[in-house]
This record gives C-alpha cells, structure tokens and sequence, in this order.
C-alpha cells in the first residue's frame, strides 16, 4: 500500500529503490479480494501521511494483517495505537536498529495502549554487528525483553560478525533456551 522511508539507513536499500518519502501507492481494494490474511511488504507504512486512512481500510477488512517489515515504533502514537487495536494482527514487529537512540519510552507508550500484550505477539528486530558494541546490544535485548517484547537478533554482515555475536544471536533468537537462561553470561557458548 506504500513504497518508501524517509530513514535512509545507512545499511538499508529501501531509500535507494523506492525513494526516500513514504507515499500511498495503492487502495486496500485494489488487490484484496476477500482473503483471511493480507501480508504487506511496505517498508515504512507508519511514515506515510495518509497511515490513518490506511490503518483504517485494513481494520475494516476484517483480515489478520501481517505487517512483514514491523513498524516503525518512533511514529507510534496514542491515535495509532487506538487504530492498530482495531485490527486483527497475530504478531506486531518493530525494530530498534541504533543503540543511540533511546526508544523505550515509545515501547512503554505501546505497552500502556495497545491490546497487544503477551510477549509472544510482540517481536522486536535488534540489530547487532553495525554500529554497536556487544554491551549495547545487550542493553537493547535485556530492554526489551524487560518491557514484555520478544527480541530477535539480526547481524548485519553475518561474515564479519565476531564469534560473540552469533552466539548472542543463537541464545535470543533460539525462544527455548532465551526463555530458560535469563542471561547471555549464564548461557553456555561452547554449543558453537
């Protein structure tokens, strides 16, 4: 339904393929027909201006929405909480890609509004390995995971990521043993 972000993250190439707005590009109506799930590939819908209107259309559908690229929690507001609580969604996913910037008070605005509760529905994408140290990485996972939220683990360039940051990646992104071992000091990293 839209194309574009205005972001232009350094490690992203949305900016360069689809410009650097986030514009409406089509209707709801103009490619669903009535099924039970509508998955969206639109890579900041959040940044369009017209996001209510199209919030709107998807809440009306009556379809679960799968929001594939997460949302962009820096535009989360109380009057896009009350239009997200409206629509059927299983799993919600933001991202906090930059250990800069302090985005907790944006997850606790979304805590304290939104219908989207239990940690399982709520992911968040933390990029590791691009701009960050391993404690700031830690910092956002232990975050996170503290405001209910369930982590997952992204390296950027998987090649040259430190033997440290993939294990960090297995222990979160692994929900069996991230759910049983409270702490990345307490996993055992001899696994890999």
């Amino acid at each position: 339904m839209t194309r574009g972000c205005p972001r232009s993250c350094p490690f992203c190439i949305v900016t360069e393929k689809e410009g650097n707005l986030s514009k409406r590009v089509a209707d709801l109506k103009e490619f669903w027909t009535g099924q039970k799930v509508i998955r969206l590939l639109d890579p900041n819908l959040l940044a369009c201006p017209e996001r209510e209107d199209i919030l709107q259309q998807l809440s009306v559908s009556g379809a679960w929405i799968d929001f594939t690229q997460g949302l962009d929690i820096r535009l989360i507001d109380k009057d896009i909480i009350r239009l997200l609580n409206k629509i059927k969604i299983k799993r919600i996913y933001f991202a906090w890609d930059n250990p800069a910037e302090d985005l907790l008070p944006k997850f606790k605005l979304f805590n304290k509004y939104s219908d989207i509760t239990h940690y399982s529905r709520r992911g968040v994408f933390i990029l590791t390995n691009y701009n960050s140290t391993h404690v700031e990485d830690l910092m956002r996972i232990y975050a996170v995971r503290d405001l209910n939220y369930d982590p997952y683990i992204m390296i950027y360039n998987r090649d040259t990521a430190p033997k440290q940051t993939r294990q960090l990646q297995r222990w979160v992104n692994n929900r069996r043993i991230f759910r049983a071992v409270n702490t990345f000091e307490e996993y055992d990293h001899s696994r890999r």
